[in-house]
């Protein structure tokens, strides 16, 4: 922990946890993942499986989960306990071995992607990890090999097809996701996942999507490849259950069958929070507010201990708002579009998405050649309000651009907003049952 103690292991190990012990490190890293992340990955998935329901529910013109708990809230808690109590098979033809790891080796690495997603300015496991990015897709890589395992170990003609469908599409797809990332990366000029964040805090304008149009552009490219990197809709080939029952995890059922969509909804949010650390501002208020205080808070720490803690709690609320927002998106898409064949969706990333990635990074190192950007950190080095401070060292025509995306971005926004709105005021009613059943009431027999 020598040289990277945040500013909460300085609250809760004392300013002079530089200098803890291996053990006490190793303690305290092992108390954030079991009291933190554990619990907020059980919490994501049971509010995005709920929020997927709701979703598809109220664009079939269907209430969607509304039986237990308030606005069925509690549906996927019902779910999760009948699949703990579900009787655990495995085929006799399968693989015992690899059939139990699949699940798992599924999970892990999502979850270790997701304790390095960087939640606020004092609030990253990893605070110094200077290829932060790398290992989340790193770790979003190892995932396949989860799914080509339960394909593979299962011994289903299905669970094959799934398997191979998922080896074709996700290594495919990791091209294009991997050189949008890069020019994210190399207008940032930095690997660290932190570092990214505080570079965005000088507010909208500075926000690295709207750093020149190549930026903005890749934006796009790496929320289609990373709908393919997530099995998402109209990219779910390998679990299409028209076609394959299920695909790769058609003969899997009770928490081993969980496990699989415990990982789907964690890398949903891995990846939509990658995007929100690269693209969009990370952590950071559209105003540069929290950037702002976090630096003045940080000259005086010890007399600002409530003031940080406060600013951390709110930064993490924005990077998790932001990040759900991609969900939201992701799951609006699922049931909106159909789903192509597997060779449209070897075409798309091919001959598509992977030229397109390539121009646009081409297009990005010319940019950076000839229209060069403000260096430094926001409120830190320069104040991202100020004319002189944004055109000092950079090109004029690089800000005027700058400023111009972020008003595109911005008007992009609204008219999303504008047009959910008018889609809500103007939506046909939930279309009433032929008979509604009587509401549940525990301890009470049915037919009494």
């Amino acid at each position: 922990m020598a040289g990277s103690a945040t500013f909460f292991e300085h609250v809760l190990l004392g300013r002079s946890s530089e200098d803890v012990s291996p053990i006490v490190s190793v303690l305290y890293s092992m108390a954030i993942v079991l009291v933190l992340y554990l619990p907020f990955v059980a919490l994501l998935a049971m509010i995005a499986i709920w929020g997927e329901r709701k979703v598809a529910g109220h664009m079939q013109c269907r209430p969607g989960p509304n039986r237990v708990g308030p606005f069925g809230l509690l549906q996927s808690l019902a779910d999760g306990s009948k699949l703990v109590m579900k009787e655990d098979l495995i085929p006799r033809d399968a693989d015992h071995i690899l059939f139990r790891l699949a699940p798992y080796l599924t999970f892990v690495p999502v979850f270790v992607a997701l304790v390095a997603m960087p939640f606020g300015p004092d609030l990253a496991f990893l605070r110094n990890l200077n290829s932060g990015l790398f290992l989340i897709l790193a770790m979003l890589s190892v995932e396949i090999l989860g799914v080509i395992v339960a394909g593979w170990a299962s011994n289903n003609k299905w669970s094959i097809y799934g398997a191979m469908r998922e080896a074709c599409q996700m290594v495919s797809y990791e091209i294009p996701l991997g050189l949008s990332l890069l020019i994210g990366v190399m207008c940032a000029g930095t690997l660290n996942v932190l570092d990214m964040g505080f570079e965005q805090g000088g507010g909208l304008h500075t926000w690295l999507v709207f750093r020149n149009p190549f930026v903005f552009l890749a934006f796009f490219v790496y929320f289609i490849a990373s709908l393919a990197s997530n099995k998402r809709a109209p990219f779910d080939l390998p679990e299409s259950e028209s076609e394959l029952v299920g695909g790769y995890h058609t003969e899997y059922s009770g928490m081993r069958w969980a496990f699989f969509f415990f990982a789907e909804y964690a890398a949903m949010f891995v990846v939509g929070g990658v995007q929100t650390a690269l693209f969009l501002g990370g952590w950071n208020d559209p105003f540069g507010l929290i950037g702002y205080y976090h630096h003045q808070f940080m000259q005086d720490p010890a007399s600002h201990t409530a003031g940080l803690i406060v600013l951390n709690v709110i930064a993490a609320a924005v990077f998790i708002a932001k990040a759900s927002t991609i969900i939201l998106v992701q799951m609006w898409l699922r049931w909106t579009l159909p789903r192509p064949r597997i060779d449209q969706v070897l075409y798309t990333c091919v001959k598509v998405l992977l030229p397109l990635a390539c121009a646009i990074l081409l297009g990005a190192a010319i940019w950076q050649l000839f229209v060069p950007a403000r260096t430094g950190l926001p409120w830190a080095h320069y104040n991202p309000f100020r004319w002189n401070d944004l055109v000092a060292g950079a090109s004029v025509l690089g800000v005027l651009v700058q400023l111009l995306l972020a008003f595109v971005g911005l008007a992009i926004l609204l008219a999303i907003v504008m047009w959910i709105a008018h889609a809500a005021a103007t939506a046909k009613t939930v279309r009433k049952r032929i008979s509604e059943p009587a509401p549940i009431q525990l301890g009470v027999t049915p037919g009494t």
